[in-house]
């Protein structure tokens, strides 16, 4: 079998399949002959995983897959000539138009390269091939756009149209349950027709521990690709709709974190999300825009139609370091000017090295563009690709004399409850400002803390860093709740 496409969804992908465990798989992953592709195919050749990650499980699958020899990556499209089963997990991008504020003025949805990786799998794969797509897609696209590319490639080859086409989503979580969130976790899955749905059904089974994760099967491919972008619009619109709350409750002096915790006892409110920096990654900024434009672009009517609660939650999720940005700014007296501010976590999620889309990325750029001096630091990330940064590791490099202002700007777990990152704050000279984007310190680091810094904590309007509210709520203390085991990731 063949996996098109060896990102943090398809190389992980790849090697579970490797090592199934209810089949067994030759597994040979195929990757464009870029720079980028031609590295990643060395390094999974090598049996260095191109993806850093904080599971374990990776290495020991990929060691694994090349002691059995099952297992090869490559840029050669004539892989796909051996194929029984294709595997698409290859990136479909949305270019959105937005303005200096981070306004969506519009998008655009290219299916260019997804339309190209489809049909080089249909110019060269077999007539019974099953085609699996877990590519994040438009509703519709399976049957209006993949199949009609298969259907004029086999006419041109001479071929009967008896190849299969499935759909099954990805639900990869990148962390410490990167494997599991493929091999463990429910999977959704559908056909274009019975007999691909049930050979979709069948190569599912036989890499996922169905028993424990039992299956769902839904009534066409399209139905199975709005499940991945309803799944992913409603997080995202979790996720802005705190945001307003988040603003309100520092307004007012109030700790949201034991407002939502005391809403998360009610069965029907659990999933209630926490106050962050933002949203990054490659699915919850742009997933909500694929529906949207699938519904202008598919459905009926004169085109108009489109989601617009779904566009307005993006819009608003992309905007959201700037009120970071500005609660640093007027603690920092109005100005970040001349000022040196550490960054903790430029990736976008706790505990993993992707950093496509990071919210860090937008508040770094806003303090450089007014003028601050921005140190990173990042257990996970060496190297800042897209803002061609060096990354330190060690604490001591980056929490220096010279500091204003120390943003914990992702939840990693290295960051909570580390008695040498305390140590180093409490080592930095008198009233910088300490902001905490994600809930990360605890109540007994925070009152700590406040002993000699200015502390902020997203969604905590009880602690009054910024002495901006009255006296009334001033003189609230800080309670007991600790919120550092109950923050949540936006991503």
């Amino acid at each position: 079998m063949v996996v098109q496409g060896l990102g943090f969804v398809g190389a992980v992908m790849a090697l579970v399949v490797a090592n199934a465990p209810h089949e067994d798989y030759v597994v040979i992953g195929v990757d464009l002959p870029t720079h980028e592709g031609k590295q990643k195919v060395d390094a999974l050749n090598k049996g260095v995983f191109p993806i850093e990650s904080a599971d374990p499980t990776v290495e020991e699958l990929h060691e694994q897959a090349l002691d059995q020899q099952n297992f090869l990556a490559t840029c050669n499209e004539h892989a796909y000539e051996v194929a029984d089963v294709v595997v698409v997990d290859v990136n479909l991008d949305v270019e959105k138009n937005t303005d200096s504020d981070r306004a969506l003025r519009g998008y655009d949805v290219d299916l260019s390269p997804f339309k190209s990786a489809c049909r080089t799998v249909a110019e060269r794969c077999p007539s019974e091939t099953l085609v699996i797509v877990e590519t994040t897609v438009p509703p519709g696209t399976c049957r209006n756009v993949v199949k009609p590319i298969f259907d004029e490639t086999f006419e041109k080859r001479g071929l009967a149209k008896t190849y299969r086409l499935g759909h099954s989503f990805e639900r990869v979580m990148p962390g410490p349950d990167y494997v599991d969130s493929i091999r463990n976790f429910y999977r959704v899955y559908a056909g274009i027709d019975e007999d691909s749905a049930d050979a979709t059904r069948d190569f599912l089974e036989s890499i996922i521990y169905t028993d424990e994760f039992p299956l769902t099967r839904l009534g066409s491919t399209t139905a199975s690709e709005m499940t991945k972008v309803l799944e992913n619009s409603y997080r995202a619109m979790n996720i802005a709709f705190v945001q307003e709350w988040t603003e309100f409750a520092e307004e007012v002096g109030v700790n949201l974190y034991e407002v939502i915790e005391a809403i998360r006892k009610r069965p029907t409110h659990r999933n209630l999300m926490f106050p962050g920096l933002g949203v990054g990654g490659y699915c919850l900024t742009k997933d909500p825009l694929l529906a949207s434009w699938a519904r202008s672009a598919h459905g009926k009517g004169d085109g108009e139609a489109h989601l617009p609660q779904s566009e307005t939650a993006v819009e608003i999720n992309d905007r959201m370091p700037r009120h970071t940005f500005e609660r640093l700014q007027t603690a920092l007296d109005d100005t970040v000017e001349g000022k040196t501010i550490v960054l903790l976590g430029v990736s976008y999620r706790k505990d993993v090295g992707d950093t496509r889309y990071t919210p860090a990325a937008y508040l770094y750029d806003l303090l450089e563009e007014h003028g601050a001096a921005v140190k990173l630091h990042d257990p996970y990330v060496e190297h800042w690709d897209e803002r061609d940064r060096e990354v330190r590791q060690d604490l001591e490099a980056v929490l220096t004399e010279k500091v204003d202002a120390v943003v914990f700007s992702t939840p990693h777990t290295e960051y909570e409850d580390n008695a040498e990152l305390q140590r180093r704050l409490h080592a930095l000279p008198d009233s910088i400002v300490v902001h905490d984007a994600w809930g990360v310190l605890s109540d007994g680091e925070i009152g700590a803390l406040q002993s000699t810094h200015r502390v902020q904590v997203s969604g905590r309007g009880d602690l009054h860093s910024e002495q901006t509210h009255s006296t009334e709520t001033d003189s609230f203390p800080v309670p007991s709740f600790d919120s550092s085991t109950t923050a949540t990731s936006s991503s």
